[in-house]
C-alpha cells in the first residue's frame, strides 16, 4: 500500500503523461463527456458552509488510478469534501479490495465483479454506491488495414489482463463477430499505455483499450476503432464503491458524507466541462483534440447514477461464470448496502 495525498497523485498524473508522450508524442484520458447545461447548483465554487468552520474528519479513499479517479481530486480542489466536513486523504493502491480489508482504505472504487467476489467468498466489504458510470468505457482498436472485427481471425489481440472486464468485452465483442478466442492468437498485452505501445509496435494486430487512446489512435491515423464495448454489454456492472463492513457500522455519517462529496464532484466536472477539461490539461499532457474526442464519445457513460440495479449485477454474474471467470452466482443483497446513496 502506497499512501499519498493531493501531492502523490500530481506526480502520478505527470508520470503517466510522461509515459504517455513517450509512446506517441500525445496522451491520456479514460473517463469523459461533453459540455451539458451549468445547473445553478453546481455552475458556481462552492461557498462557505458551515462545516468548513467546524473540525473536519478525516477519511482514508481510495479512488481509481490516473485520469478516471480526476474529477474527484478537482473536486477536492473546488472544496466539495471541505464542505462535507471531511479531511480526505486520497490513497493509491493497486488492490482496493486489499487495502480495505488491511484497514488501509476506508473507502475505495472497486471493479463490480472483484467487489461481488470479494464480499461473496467472504471479504467483509460491502457495496455502497455505483460510480459515476457503470458500464465499460472500452474499445477494440486495430492496426491499419483492419477494418472489421471479422478480419481478425488468426491475427493476435490483446485482452489487457486475463480475467479482467477488458478480458470479457473483448470476449465478448469476438462472439458476437462469430469468432472465439481460440480463432486468434490471444494474449495477456497490459492496459492502457502498455497495450497502446503493443499495437504501435506490432506486437499486437488489435487490442482492447480505454480512452484517449481510442481517439489517438484516430487522430494519428495509426489504426481504427472497431467496436465499443458498452454496445455489446450494455448491461454488464463495471464500477461500484465499497466499504468495509466495520467502518460502515462506526462510521456511517462519512460514508454519506463522502458520496455526496463525490457526486458533487463529477456533477460540477459534468456540467463545468470547459473548466474541468483545463485542469484534466494541466494535469496530464494529452493532445486536446483526443481529449475533446474522448469526452464527447463517453458522455452517453457520465450517468452519475448512485444506485445499484440488482438485475444487472445478476446478468453481470451469468456473464462471468459463462466465461469461467465466476465460479457461482452470490446473492447481491447480502452484498449490497446502499443507505448512504445520496437521495438527490
Amino acid at each position: 500500500m502506497n499512501k499519498k495525498r493531493w501531492a502523490g497523485a500530481w506526480i502520478l498524473s505527470v508520470a503517466v503523461a510522461l509515459v504517455l508522450s513517450g509512446c506517441s508524442g500525445n496522451s491520456n484520458n479514460n473517463n469523459g463527456r461533453a459540455a451539458s447545461p451549468a445547473s445553478p447548483e453546481t455552475s458556481e465554487s462552492p461557498s462557505a458552509s458551515p462545516a468548513a468552520n467546524q473540525e473536519l474528519q478525516k477519511i482514508r479513499y481510495a479512488p481509481l488510478n490516473g485520469v478516471s479517479g480526476l474529477a474527484v481530486r478537482f473536486g477536492a480542489d473546488k472544496g466539495f469534501f471541505k464542505e462535507e466536513g471531511l479531511d480526505v486523504e486520497f490513497i493509491t493502491t493497486k488492490n482496493a479490495v486489499e487495502g480495505l480489508t488491511s484497514k488501509d482504505v476506508d473507502i475505495a472504487d472497486v471493479a463490480t465483479t472483484t467487489a461481488i467476489i470479494a464480499a461473496g467468498k467472504g471479504a467483509p466489504i460491502k457495496i455502497v454506491s455505483s460510480m459515476f458510470r457503470t458500464k465499460g468505457p472500452f474499445y477494440l482498436i486495430a492496426a491499419p488495414g483492419i477494418n472489421s472485427v471479422e478480419e481478425l481471425k488468426g491475427k493476435k489481440v490483446g485482452a489487457a489482463v486475463f480475467g479482467s472486464g477488458l478480458d470479457v468485452y473483448t470476449q465478448k465483442i469476438l462472439q458476437q463477430h462469430g469468432l472465439t478466442k481460440d480463432d486468434v492468437t490471444y494474449v495477456a498485452n497490459g492496459a492502457q499505455e502498455a497495450a497502446y505501445a503493443s499495437l504501435e509496435s506490432g506486437q499486437v494486430d488489435a487490442t482492447i483499450i480505454h480512452e484517449p487512446f481510442a481517439s489517438l489512435v484516430e487522430i494519428t491515423g495509426k489504426g481504427k476503432l472497431l467496436a465499443k464495448g458498452w454496445d455489446y454489454l450494455p448491461n454488464f456492472h463495471t464500477g461500484v464503491l465499497a466499504s468495509r463492513n466495520d467502518f460502515i457500522e462506526k462510521n456511517p455519517e462519512l460514508i454519506e458524507k463522502l458520496l455526496r462529496a463525490y457526486f458533487k464532484s463529477q456533477e460540477y466536472a459534468k456540467n463545468n466541462i470547459e473548466e474541468y477539461k483545463a485542469y484534466f490539461l494541466e494535469n496530464v499532457k494529452v493532445d486536446p483534440k483526443a481529449v475533446d474526442s474522448a469526452f464527447e464519445r463517453e458522455k452517453v457513460l457520465w450517468e452519475n447514477n448512485p444506485n445499484v440495479d440488482a438485475n444487472a449485477l445478476l446478468e453481470t454474474q451469468q456473464i462471468q461464470v459463462e466465461l469461467g471467470f465466476q465460479d457461482e452466482i452470490y446473492d447481491v443483497e447480502k452484498i449490497l448496502d446502499l443507505r448512504f446513496i445520496p437521495k438527490q
